[in-house]
């Protein structure tokens, strides 16, 4: 129609488009207030370093949690960056340390098992796997990265709570235990053999055709910050196997500890 005049791509009468483009960058600036430095932010610090009200802030930090890109630190009850950002930053991943260090050596695991070996790292409540080398062979088990565990059925959920005290650990267990089937007892006797035989083994417990074998990396604190995972189908795997593909993946975890500055046990 003559006379008519558009307006700019992307932008409307009652500036909705702006608006959206404020919050959105907003967002972005309370995440940049997280660094290597300062990795626990309170509200009102984010408040004052971004310009913005603390409403404002608590809001953008509550729709942050619930999608597990921050987390609360449980002693300060502040903020810190959390897991969820594996699940949609894939870049993230290149600059974790134990990833990059642990990657030639799963490969190495893999090759020498036939088997999908994967890295996981924990949340403080579940296991996410962040890094992932398929087995070779036609049938095999992989998930994607980002994938989440939390039964302490799975072997690298057990590796985590294996770290910990046996009160701490049964009282995780047994917000659990009636999901399971399995008895506090039990999960928590499975822990204990986890220590002592220096891996976890999930044998079709959550999957009835696959074996999950995980073993922990530990840091030169000798934390465990991260657990080896070995995924194979259960067909494959008879008693004999499933000692073997256990001492492979301990031997591996020791390799990635060795790497990151552990001293060995």
């Amino acid at each position: 129609m003559a006379g008519a005049t558009t307006e700019p791509a992307g932008l409307n009468g009652d500036g909705s488009a702006a608006r959206s483009a404020s919050v959105i960058a907003n967002v972005f600036d309370v995440l940049r207030c997280f660094t290597v430095q300062e990795p626990l932010q309170g509200v009102t610090e984010i408040a004052a370093q971004v310009g913005l009200h603390k409403s404002s802030v608590s809001r953008i930090l509550a729709t942050l949690e619930r999608e597990g890109i921050v987390e609360r630190d449980d002693l300060s009850r502040k903020f810190r960056l959390g897991l969820g950002l594996l699940a949609v930053a894939g870049p993230l991943l290149a600059d974790l340390d134990v990833r990059r260090v642990s990657l030639p050596m799963l490969r190495d695991l893999s090759a020498a098992t036939g088997e999908s070996a994967a890295l996981v790292l924990w949340d403080g409540a579940e296991a996410v796997t962040v890094e992932q080398v398929p087995s070779a062979q036609n049938i095999k088990h992989t998930t994607p990265l980002g994938t989440r565990y939390a039964s302490p059925l799975n072997a690298s959920v057990q590796v985590f709570l294996a770290e910990l005290p046996d009160d701490t650990a049964r009282a995780r267990i047994e917000d659990a235990a009636a999901q399971t089937g399995r008895g506090a007892d039990e999960l928590l006797a499975r822990l204990h053999r986890t220590r002592e035989r220096g891996f976890a083994v999930n044998y079709g417990d959550t999957f009835p055709e696959e074996v999950g074998i995980s073993a922990p990396v530990r840091d030169h604190r000798g934390e465990t910050v991260a657990a080896v995972l070995l995924a194979a189908p259960l067909y494959r795997v008879d008693d004999r196997r499933l000692e073997e593909l256990g001492r492979a993946c301990a031997h591996t975890a020791a390799q990635i500890s060795a790497r990151l500055g552990a001293v060995p046990a």
